[in-house]
């Protein structure tokens, strides 16, 4: 089985005055599909930009990021888009749902940029709304959901054009520690319903425990990478 995710000796500086500050030094692994991979570290260890870097949001300074055997980082701004399009989904942090849309819309939103009359991607949407326990929600707005809510519809969102990654930023940081297992569960159980790759970036101990595999970061550089067993 060839890796989904390869990185390449990734390197990232960052100019700060009259000195470099190194956030990636010579970074390399390989992600396998259907792995639960969390990117595991503290404030100021390189998760974000490694992030960054896995889903083309920046370019590195030197190495690179291969997704599927394509070299993303050399792709230019209007190929790069089309990639995530077709290919990752994301869940933030903050929901980043559209406050003028309904549940059911937010969740459609991806379906519709790839040209999906909104109709059929709004049923689309209810039907796997309904499968989060959000039945009851389908017309409600943001600002009428709790956080959990808010965080099940952006799932939803990111499983609908059910692409091949998922990037999971500090999916949990709003919410309390009930519904952070409610959420956890739920994005581990979709990824191994649908075999998706999840890659989880967060600080915190208890949701890396959700993954498969722990990669932690420290200063920039990769100070331990563990496999478990899948639970």
């Amino acid at each position: 089985m060839k890796p989904i995710i390869k990185v390449e000796n990734l390197r990232k500086e960052y100019p700060v005055g009259d000195e470099v500050v190194v956030a990636l030094d010579g970074v390399s692994f390989e992600i396998m599909p259907s792995e639960i991979c969390c990117i595991f570290g503290a404030s100021g260890s390189g998760k974000s930009t490694l992030l960054n870097q896995l889903a083309g949001l920046e370019k590195p300074t030197s190495g690179q990021v291969l997704i599927g055997g394509v070299p993303i980082s050399r792709l230019s701004e209007k190929d790069l888009a089309i990639f995530r399009q077709r290919y990752l989904g994301f869940i933030f942090q903050s929901y980043n749902l559209m406050a003028n849309m309904t549940a059911a819309e937010n969740t459609a939103l991806p379906l519709m940029f790839k040209g999906m009359r909104k109709k059929e991607a709004v049923a689309r949407a209810c039907s796997l709304l309904e499968t989060v326990g959000l039945g009851h929600r389908l017309r409600h707005y943001p600002k009428e959901m709790s956080g959990g809510q808010q965080q099940r519809v952006g799932i939803a969102r990111a499983f609908i054009t059910k692409p091949k990654i998922i990037f999971a930023d500090e999916p949990t940081g709003n919410l309390d520690t009930k519904t952070t297992g409610e959420v956890m569960k739920m994005i581990k159980g979709f990824a191994e319903k649908y075999e998706r790759t999840i890659i989880l970036v967060t600080h915190e101990p208890d949701l890396a425990e959700y993954a498969t595999r722990i990669i932690t970061l420290a200063d920039g550089k990769i100070i331990d990478d563990r496999r478990k067993d899948r639970k």
